[in-house]
């Protein structure tokens, strides 16, 4: 595609989204793209800015606006949505960029069952596609690599690995047990169970392992109320019913901090206005976040972001 066809395929698509939001009741916000707070994840890097090259604290490039997204939530603004620009550090392949469009919303008190109805249209209006298939982690495990993750021992998940012909990586030696399962599950699901999912209609895969939980609440079997959507094989969007509580998040932040020392990755600051704002202002509800430069690649039948963007990382 040339210059112009890439544009037009961008603002279809991205007209074809707001129609859906705009038709239920959304507003469309913007964050800013920098701030001195960042939400902390175990493997994911912001980038952070020097401001004015003087003592001012460093300012990150946000990994996406759920952080600020969030506040905005607290302070009441009801159903929102938002195409932000993303910025991860070192994270460039055919469908990953330091630089990405992220299309996220959050719309409180909705549950799992509505986020699926919504990406359902969302899907349609793009893509053409009818329905949604929704799976759960375990099902999905057991059908395609034959194995079922939330009962499965590390030695089984990694057996399970070597069975279906992934290496396992030699830096795993020394990692406890409950590492050990979790780095397994994450491999068997990009290598394993990822490229089969999402043919013919998109699949949600829901039912995830606790420690797999981000920042979504846990239901009463101790699963985690999260979501990813694939579309061909592609991980398009990932949610999950949020939870609310102050204490929880604090917990979750330190464990990823914590992750990421173990990992040799420098911990973050406590993004201290953002746990203000959990609690009783804090709304119960389904946030989600979708890759806009990912559904625009599957609207054109490519298999690389870079073909639907004008400008990537390497050559702006």
């Amino acid at each position: 595609m040339n210059a112009r066809e890439i544009l037009a395929l961008r603002q279809r698509v991205r007209g074809a989204l707001r129609a859906v939001f705009d038709g239920l009741g959304f507003l469309e916000v913007d964050t800013p793209v920098l701030a001195t707070e960042v939400l902390p994840e175990a493997h994911i890097d912001p980038v952070p800015v020097s401001v004015d090259g003087g003592p001012r604290p460093t300012h990150y490039l946000q990994a996406s606006p759920e952080l600020l997204m969030k506040r905005l939530l607290a302070a009441g603004s009801g159903p929102i949505y938002q195409f932000a620009r993303s910025f991860r550090a070192g994270e460039v392949g055919l469908q990953h960029d330091v630089e990405f469009v992220m299309l996220e919303w959050y719309a409180p008190q909705t549950s799992l069952d509505d986020a699926a109805g919504l990406l359902e249209r969302l899907c349609h209006a793009v893509l053409g596609t009818v329905g949604v298939e929704r799976t759960t982690c375990a099902a999905a495990f057991r059908h395609h690599a034959g194995t079922d993750p939330l009962a499965a021992s590390a030695a089984e998940l990694l057996a399970t690995l070597r069975r279906s012909g992934v290496a396992v990586p030699a830096s795993w030696a020394g990692l406890t047990e409950a590492d050990l399962r979790d780095r397994a599950f994450e491999l068997l699901l990009a290598e394993v169970v990822q490229p089969r999912l999402g043919h013919g209609r998109p699949t949600m895969l829901e039912a995830w392992p606790a420690s797999q939980a981000a920042f979504a609440r846990l239901d009463s079997s101790g699963t985690a109320r999260r979501f990813e959507l694939f579309v061909a094989g592609v991980e398009l969007a990932n949610g999950w019913e949020e939870d609310t509580d102050r204490t929880t998040l604090a917990a979750r932040i330190d464990a990823a901090n914590r992750a990421r020392a173990a990992a040799g990755r420098d911990t973050l600051p406590v993004p201290e206005r953002l746990l203000a704002a959990h609690g009783p202002a804090m709304p119960d509800g389904v946030g989600a976040a979708l890759g806009f430069d990912r559904l625009a690649m599957l609207a054109a039948g490519v298999d690389s972001i870079d073909a639907v963007r004008c400008f990537t990382s390497r050559t702006a």
